[in-house]
């Protein structure tokens, strides 16, 4: 058997793979003319596929995408093709999982106030003399630092997507002591102690039900732009919405139209329709938005993670064991 790499890897890492796909042949290239020539006989292939490419493949049977999100990677050839496809999907979980719950801690502790205070040296308590005093409040006072704080345990996590990421921004919620609610369209089986799995039928009834609504599904076509005005408007107007899933997932103009209309408390967001946000883009100036730029996913250890994914799945396929992380190439995920 033969595996085809393109483009080429640097040297320690292939010698890893070529350690690993024993006795499979691993051949490393660099150019689309030795890709196109090599892919004719590969039975595996780890990097870029393209229409060309797959064309020119006579025995192929998988394709290991070097990414976690597919909505880039695929085309109809491929989809239609017999090879099995397998992605990066569960190497991010944990680190986007505590991105969230920056966002979540950010927004029911007020921090994104008491960080533009803190460049004015400015000190007030979200909620006014009662914050500050620290002492016993009488019940108007009470109302009022309620208004400016969440308590976590009194509040409803909503998760759209109930994978690994999801299922870890699950877990949390519940360290924290959040009620959990997910829809997904094919898990069977959530974390212990989420309240209720729902189909995605059931989104109206989570986004009214939520108090933080964090969506972590894929990019596909059936959820691109599912995130228009009307289900901002189901939405609690205290619920704060979040997206660390795909930016196409999200109608960002809508998103901005019900911020601005009070419909929602706020937004905390990684991913975008068009990147970089663009410098005039009403989000920036916000006070109820928290905005970064795509690095949900960024942590040292995401190399070994990816590396480790890839040679897992290399002696999987030299062996005939069954693959890791196969995709339903129809569905993109």
């Amino acid at each position: 058997m033969k595996m085809l790499i393109f483009p080429a890897v640097e040297s320690e890492r292939r010698r890893k793979i070529v350690e690993a796909a024993r006795p499979m042949s691993v051949v490393n290239v660099d150019g689309e003319e030795a890709a196109l020539r090599e892919i004719a006989d590969a039975d595996a292939f780890f990097g870029k596929l393209t229409p060309p490419l797959l064309a020119a493949a006579c025995r192929l049977s998988w394709v290991q995408s070097p990414t976690a999100s597919l909505e880039h990677y695929m085309f109809p050839a491929l989809v239609d093709h017999p090879c099995r496809l397998t992605n990066m999907r569960g190497i991010y979980a944990d680190v986007i999982a505590d991105h969230v719950f920056g966002y979540i801690i950010c927004f029911a502790r007020n921090f994104p106030l008491y960080f533009r205070q803190q460049l004015r040296s400015h000190w007030e308590a979200a909620g006014g003399e009662a914050e500050r005093s620290g002492f016993v409040l009488g019940p108007s006072r009470v109302s009022g630092m309620d208004r400016a704080h969440r308590h976590l345990p009194d509040s409803t996590l909503g998760i759209v997507g109930l994978g690994s990421i999801g299922s870890e921004i699950a877990r949390r919620g519940l360290a924290f002591g959040m009620r959990v609610l997910a829809v997904d369209p094919q898990q069977q089986r959530a974390p212990d102690g989420v309240e209720a799995l729902w189909r995605p039928d059931r989104l109206p009834d989570l986004l009214s039900a939520s108090d933080f609504v964090v969506v972590a599904a894929p990019h596909t076509p059936e959820t691109e732009k599912l995130f228009r005005r009307p289900l901002f408007q189901q939405m609690k107007p205290e619920a704060y919405f979040i997206n660390i899933g795909r930016g196409m997932i999200v109608d960002l103009a809508d998103l901005t139209e019900a911020l601005q209309a009070g419909e929602i408390a706020g937004a905390g967001l990684d991913v975008f329709e068009t990147e970089p946000l663009p410098p005039d883009h009403p989000l920036w100036k916000m006070d109820n938005v928290i905005l970064t730029p795509h690095v949900a996913a960024a942590t040292p250890r995401i190399a070994e993670r990816h590396l480790g994914v890839l040679l897992d799945n290399v002696r999987r396929f030299a062996g005939g064991r069954p693959l890791r992380n196969l995709v339903d190439k129809a569905k993109w995920y």
